[in-house]
């Protein structure tokens, strides 16, 4: 399996690993991460430059491309949001599984061991 793949698959898991120990501000981390790495092999099947590690900035990158489905826009915004000073986040969205959703649509091989 190529260690993109290893590396999605390892941040989904930390992921559902911090949500399990109540650590919801580290399972959003994770999630983030996730949508990353997705978006960087997204942006390298497009023959795109990756133009920044960070996934935050990706993410915002994601959003101003045109060929986006319309529908992962919402799961964009979710994933950028900011927390409120309670560190929760202002919207009731589950980002593990959102973010799942963005990397399915964006590598849909993902999960598995084709390339």
């Amino acid at each position: 399996m190529d260690e993109w793949k290893l590396d999605l698959l390892a941040e989904f898991l930390r992921a559902e690993r911090a949500r399990n120990r109540g650590n919801e501000g580290q399972a959003r981390v994770c999630a983030r991460r996730a949508a990353g790495i997705a978006i960087r092999r997204y942006l390298i099947g497009q023959g795109k430059r990756v133009p920044t590690v960070s996934a935050y900035d990706l993410l915002i990158l994601l959003k101003e491309d045109p060929d986006l489905p319309a529908e992962l826009g919402p799961i964009i915004d979710h994933l950028t949001l900011h927390v409120t000073e309670e560190f929760k986040l202002p919207v009731d969205a589950d980002l593990i599984a959102e973010a799942r959703v963005l990397c399915i649509a964006l590598v849909p091989d993902w999960e598995t061991d084709e390339d």
